[in-house]
Order: structure tokens, then C-alpha cells, then sequence
């Protein structure tokens, strides 16, 4: 990718949208992926200061906030640690998705201890399609607006995969058989987890920001399909 877009920034903060697959930067855990250029790496490439404030794994795509000063991260770290952050995330995930609720079940941090982890959901539409994937003879999807109160490592993933309905996309948590799908017959090998809007006050100025990211162009490819393959 040759740009990447800035979609806030004041004196204190920016944020970008993330395309999908692209590291925030390198570390010991990402070894294998080292050889490609971070986030991190493109913006001191373009002259841009900036210290992430949190993360979003490597194939999820979407807002990454990031401080402008290093003294000014802590004050938004804060926002996250205190849940005064709200995210929403979009995502597409196999079967039909109850209207709404909340997963409320611990996930495993790095160091292997299980901490609390909250998620609420809400269904945005249903997509039944004419493609049979094992082992039945047709496929069913929902996308979901995701709401994750707190932020453990791949808590959505997770989340998801504990409803049985787990993300498209996901080579750890997901479906082999509709991952393969998307990835071999449909042409889209990319995780469907958008970090898609955050909502909060400034810590510095108290006033309301709301920040707004698109939808990767690869969801366009989706829709499209799923318009022309799409059961009544």
C-alpha cells in the first residue's frame, strides 16, 4: 500500500486506518513476519511522530490511535484502562447471529493466566448464499457490529469462536472450511475484523471526538458476490 490515511489528528493525537495484514511494528512475537513493513516503519517513512497508545493484531485492519508526544500517552492509555473508550468493530462471521447480546467468558492473557472479558454485539443483516460448504449445502453468515468492553488479546476472535460463530477469515479461531472458501474459490484471503469507530473525550481538550474508518475494499468484493449468490 502506498498511502495510508490519517483520519484525525490534533496537537496531542493522530489515528490512521490500518489496512489488514500490516504489522504495528515489529516484536519478538511477530518474528515471523519481520520482513515486512510495519505501521511504525511507514510513518517514520513519511516524517510522522507517533507513539501507539493500543494495538490491533496483524490481520485485523481498522483505527490504530497513536499520541504525538511520548508524555501524552499515558493520559490516553488511561481512557482504554478505564473503559472510556467505545469501540466498535464490524465483522462478518459464520451462521445467523442472534439479534443481540453479550459474551461474557475470560480469555487467556500472554503470561497463560485467564482474565475477564466482556463483548456485546449486535446483528446488522444476514447473508444466506447459494455456495455449498462442507458439510452443508449452503452457506449463512451475519455481519455484526462488535462492542468490546474490555481489551484482551484477540478477545473478539475469541469471543466469537466461543458462540460457535467464529470470524471469517481467522486462520487460529475460525472455520478451515470457509476460510478456505473465501481464500481459494472467492479470492478474499484476508481476516473480516474492522476496528471501524472510536468514541471518546479528549483527555487534554474534554471535548467529544468521534473517529470513523471504511470498510477495507476487500468487503466490497463480498458484498458483491454475496448480492448475486443470495437465497430468499
Amino acid at each position: 500500500m502506498d498511502e495510508i490515511e490519517i483520519l484525525y489528528q490534533d496537537e496531542h493525537c493522530l489515528a490512521v486506518n490500518k489496512p489488514s495484514n500490516k504489522l504495528v511494528h515489529h516484536s519478538f512475537s511477530s518474528r515471523n513476519l519481520n520482513e515486512t513493513e510495519s505501521l511504525m516503519e511507514y510513518l517514520t517513512k513519511k516524517n510522522i511522530t507517533a507513539f501507539p497508545i493500543h494495538r490491533l493484531d496483524y490481520k485485523t485492519s481498522g483505527i490504530i490511535l497513536m499520541a504525538k508526544d511520548k508524555s501524552f500517552v499515558h493520559a490516553f492509555q488511561q481512557l482504554f484502562d478505564q473503559q472510556a473508550i467505545t469501540k466498535k468493530y464490524t465483522a462478518l462471521m459464520r451462521g445467523f447471529v442472534e439479534v443481540g447480546g453479550h459474551i461474557d467468558s475470560p480469555v487467556k492473557n500472554e503470561n497463560g493466566q485467564y482474565k475477564d472479558a466482556l463483548t456485546y454485539f449486535e446483528l446488522i443483516r444476514n447473508y444466506h448464499l447459494n455456495f455449498n460448504i462442507e458439510p452443508y449445502p449452503t452457506a449463512r453468515y451475519s455481519l455484526v457490529h462488535l462492542f468490546p468492553k474490555t481489551g484482551r488479546t484477540h478477545q473478539l476472535r475469541i469471543h466469537a469462536n466461543k458462540i460457535a460463530h467464529p470470524i471469517i477469515g481467522d486462520p487460529r479461531y475460525g472455520n478451515r472450511h470457509h476460510n478456505h472458501f473465501f481464500s481459494e474459490q472467492l479470492g478474499i484471503p484476508f481476516l473480516f475484523l474492522h476496528a471501524g469507530e472510536l468514541r471518546f473525550n479528549h483527555p487534554f481538550s474534554n471535548q467529544s471526538v468521534i473517529i470513523n474508518a471504511a470498510l477495507p475494499e476487500f468487503w466490497k468484493k463480498f458484498e458483491s458476490i454475496a448480492h448475486s449468490h443470495q437465497l430468499m
